[in-house]
């Protein structure tokens, strides 16, 4: 069995990696240290939850530690993170690691002030880990320089891309010395991605641990079909029956997630959540409370989970079927940690079945279903012919009925929308309809003198 003294780590990494209670390295792990403490380029396939934080933290720390900067210190290795939650758990995991070794690190991220990030900066740090955002904006204020980087690692490469962060990449690599030694992770690895990893990745060593490799036999998994509109109870009914005390629930968007959390505290269940609209005070307070146990419910989205990295999660709901299957792996991914066991929930819908088949070809068998719940419903079950993805819905009759002028008045409002008119303007014309027609026999002088009133009816609106 391969243990971390064998991968070829100093002294001085592996007191660090046992006093944070690893025993045998992952196969990201196990697959990655070697080549990278040897030099080369790696290319890895692997998910949040594998281990591969450390994958390329130890190596870094190392192969630094093995020369120290003469004079002032100055960026040697580039973290590129998509999240800010992401990139806290990759500094925290470098303070870890690095705890017996004199390098310096921080990380950067917007959403808070900048000033704190600057006097860290100018007092000198070895490694930096950033999101995209702030490090350019860092960079164009001239408190960053990156041109003597010697080791840059781009994680959750698809991610970043979902984001669409793929030019601020591409300005981040211009910005790179020609000569350093580079790292990519991607969750998973389409022509886009290995497109952009063949931009700057040279005789890269190929390493995949992707979904289909990873073992989820440690969680237990259910779907539990249900009417969209029966999701919430049956929520309600799974936390209170199992007394979960450390869940995350996933929704599919920001707006969904907020309303969630106040439909639970209406059922008397502690929830926050976490997306992107939340500030980062709110996003790091509710990350903490639930880390210490004082909310016992977390829900997400997909994009602000990752990062998400706390023992002792007992329960993943599925509240919203992911429309991307590799992310239903990742998120399943959040319970059963350090040899723990687990269990996840997924709510299927009648509009989201198509996204269970593709769940299901993925991970390459089918997923256990509980029909016995009260809240049950048959016609959210995929048929025997259904195809992965969104489920088509029939709305053209119903676009043309929202679009088709229910009267005179509504006809008079969409010719105002379309010509731009403010929503106060519209609620203003029936009344000026009313007086207009009256006036359809009045001279060319008094139609332009109504136009001028309408005209600074409208900038007082705009105002």
């Amino acid at each position: 069995m391969t243990n971390f003294e064998s991968l070829g780590l100093s002294e001085k990494l592996l007191e660090a990696v046992e006093a944070e209670g690893y025993t045998t390295p992952t196969p990201v792990q196990e697959q990655s240290i070697p080549p990278l403490l040897a030099g080369r380029d790696v290319l890895g396939v692997a998910q949040t939850g594998t281990g591969k934080t450390a994958a390329f933290a130890l190596p870094v720390l190392q192969i630094m530690s093995r020369s120290k900067n003469q004079g002032r210190r100055y960026i040697r290795a580039l973290i590129l993170s998509p999240t800010r939650e992401l990139a806290a758990q990759i500094g925290d995991r470098f303070s870890a690691y690095g705890e017996n070794l004199n390098i310096k690190h921080k990380v950067i991220f917007g959403g808070v002030n900048q000033n704190p990030q600057v006097r860290a900066l100018q007092k000198g740090i070895d490694v930096l880990v950033a999101t995209p955002g702030r490090l350019l904006d860092l960079i164009n204020q001239g408190h960053i320089d990156i041109t003597r980087v010697e080791f840059f690692v781009l994680d959750e490469a698809d991610r970043m891309l979902d984001m669409g962060f793929i030019r601020d990449i591409k300005k981040v690599l211009k910005l790179l010395p020609n000569k350093r030694q580079n790292l990519l992770f991607s969750a998973t690895m389409p022509k886009s991605i290995a497109d952009l990893a063949g931009s700057f990745l040279h005789n890269a060593i190929m390493i995949d641990v992707s979904p289909k490799e990873i073992t989820v036999d440690r969680i237990k998994q259910k779907i539990m079909f249900v009417r969209k509109a029966d999701k919430r109870r049956l929520l309600v009914n799974l936390i209170k029956e199992e007394k979960v005390s450390c869940g995350i629930i996933f929704t599919r968007t920001k707006h969904g997630a907020n309303r969630l959390v106040k439909q639970l505290d209406q059922s008397r269940i502690n929830a926050a959540a976490i997306h992107g609209n939340k500030s980062q005070g709110a996003r790091t307070k509710a990350l903490a409370g639930f880390k210490n146990g004082s909310i016992p419910i977390l829900v997400a989205t997909d994009i602000a989970s990752r990062g998400i990295d706390v023992e002792g999660i007992t329960h993943v709901f599925n509240y919203d079927l992911p429309n991307e299957p590799e992310s239903y792996v990742h998120r399943i991914g959040r319970t059963a940690r350090a040899g723990r066991s687990g269990i996840a929930y997924g709510f299927c819908d009648e509009s989201e079945s198509g996204y269970l088949v593709g769940i299901q070809q993925l991970i390459g068998h089918e997923i256990d279903t509980d029909i016995d719940h009260e809240f049950h419903f048959s016609g959210a079950i995929p048929k025997p012919d259904q195809k992965p993805g969104k489920i088509k819905e029939n709305k053209s009759s119903k676009k043309k009925s929202q679009n088709r002028p229910r009267n005179k008045k509504d006809s008079t409002q969409n010719r105002s929308n379309q010509s731009g008119r403010s929503n106060s303007d519209n609620n203003q014309r029936p009344r000026q309809n009313n007086r207009n027609s009256s006036r359809n026999s009045s001279t060319r002088s008094s139609n332009n003198n109504h136009s001028r009133g309408n005209n600074r009816s409208r900038d007082s609106n705009n105002r």
